[in-house]
């Protein structure tokens, strides 16, 4: 593992860095695409619950007694619909009792803002609650702030985003406005481009990962 900074890692290790060099190619079918995208989630993910509370916890093997672990977060993952799926999938299955709260952003590619069209969330969360927001391209940030803001509003602090491929503005962009949010990301990538798009990027990752 690589960090950047305390808040931001970038995964290097060679299994997800040969991924990404795989779904980063254009001629990449839509259906290998979703494979490796998910093979690459699964990775990400977790690394980035390497920081999960734990409590000792006993328990009977065939035999006898041995000391384990059991975790004790309120583990919610909130995909940021509909790329963040692909992510969503590989951390259920890590994490089978974390609760989904599915996050409906669409930027406006004039103004490159982001726009809410669906978020359906409690009243109020433990406050022991660990969110991952799964949001696959960082790009201007907008779609992962607005997400991080509705769980920010309820009085959640350990808030972590996870992406395949992060920009230098969006990074910077989160951290301003959430400075205690931590970063998981296969790459910091070199820019964005006058439309918004990560440069070099992968592409529009929810197309390529749902063929439309």
């Amino acid at each position: 593992m690589t960090s950047t900074t305390a808040q931001v890692q970038v995964c290097d290790h060679p299994l997800v860095q040969s991924l990404l060099t795989k779904i980063r190619d254009y001629q990449l079918p839509s259906g290998e695409f979703r494979r490796r995208a998910a093979e690459m989630s699964r990775f990400l993910v977790y690394e980035a619950m390497r920081e999960l509370s734990t409590r000792p916890a006993g328990v009977e093997t065939p035999i006898g007694p041995a000391r384990g672990i059991a975790l004790t977060d309120y583990v919610i993952l909130a995909p940021v619909l509909r790329a963040g799926l692909v992510l969503a999938e590989a951390a259920e299955n890590l994490v089978p009792n974390a609760r989904i709260y599915h996050i409906g952003l669409r930027r406006d590619e004039e103004t490159l803002q982001a726009i809410s069209y669906y978020a359906k969330l409690p009243d109020a969360l433990p406050p022991e609650s660990r969110v991952y927001v799964l949001d696959p391209m960082l790009a201007t940030g907008g779609s992962a702030t607005a997400a991080i803001s509705l769980f920010w509003n309820l009085g959640v602090r350990t808030i972590h985003l996870v992406s395949f491929v992060a920009a230098p503005e969006g990074i910077k962009k989160v951290h301003e406005k959430f400075p205690q949010v931590k970063i998981m990301t296969g790459a910091i990538d070199d820019q964005l481009n006058e439309f918004g798009y990560i440069v070099p990027g992968l592409g529009d990752a929810g197309d390529r990962i749902f063929g439309t």
